[in-house]
């Protein structure tokens, strides 16, 4: 099965080849309640590339000025500093499988998007909503939601205070010389092991916050960005697996 194959059918591709994905269903539920469970710690496959393994922000910029990332880095993870800025990697990246692992914290008396409220960036602009979402209606700003883009099949969400995981398959937009596009994006995301959203398409000039692309060309690489929208979520584990280029095969 090529690249090209398991964009055009989701999950049932990346299950094909064998993708690094956390345990799911009657397994993660004999480990105990799974709303009140941490998701599993996932370790990094071969190949690919650690952006963030609990000790250093090395890989990382603050998205205003470039300077070295000025989020908390403890006890194996790193936690928004409200107000210090978005960050981003400074490698940049076009279609890879990205982990995810984050915690949020219990702001009882905040509502809707005050709610441990942050994001995952894939290129730079197409954002995965990182929020407290908890026994709420799947929507496209909730958990989850491809802002903008679509609804989750479903609202997999733990309770707040509990890690919890993203599995991301993405495939950049491609671009033709005149400029024009020639392909949608796509994205598949798992949720704590849920799949929530299948093989989405998406237009190169969705964006709500994100990045410009590098010379206006929106199938370029673009950095991995986790925003810092003022409540204090913490990430770990972070890795991302680059998938090859159309038509051909790493082995």
């Amino acid at each position: 099965m090529d690249r090209r194959t398991l964009l055009m059918t989701g999950l049932a591709g990346a299950t094909a080849l064998g993708l690094c994905l956390p345990m799911t269903g009657n397994a993660a539920s004999r480990a105990g309640d799974p709303d009140s469970t941490d998701a599993p710690r996932v370790p990094a496959p071969k190949g690919a590339t650690m952006l963030f393994d609990g000790q250093s922000l090395s890989q990382w910029v603050n998205r205003n000025n470039g300077q070295p990332a000025g989020w908390k880095v403890q006890n194996g993870y790193v936690e928004v500093a409200p107000g210090n800025g978005d960050i981003l990697t400074k490698e940049k990246f076009r279609d890879y499988q990205l982990h995810v692992e984050f915690w949020l914290p219990l702001m009882a008396e905040a509502k809707g998007q005050g709610r441990a409220n942050s994001g995952v960036y894939n290129q730079g602009r197409i954002e995965v909503q990182v929020l407290d979402s908890y026994g709420q209606p799947p929507r496209d700003n909730e958990a989850g939601g491809i802002y903008q883009v679509a609804v989750p099949l479903r609202n997999a969400s733990k309770r707040p205070e509990r890690w919890q995981s993203y599995d991301i398959a993405y495939r950049a937009p491609r671009i033709g010389p005149d400029g024009k596009q020639t392909e949608k994006g796509r994205i598949t995301v798992l949720h704590n092991g849920v799949l929530i959203h299948n093989n989405v398409e998406f237009d190169a000039r969705t964006t709500t916050a994100g990045l410009p692309p590098e010379g206006n060309d929106y199938s370029r690489p673009g950095p991995i960005l986790l925003q810092d929208h003022g409540n204090r979520v913490r990430y770990r584990n972070i890795w991302i697996l680059p998938t090859p280029e159309d038509g051909k095969v790493n082995r």
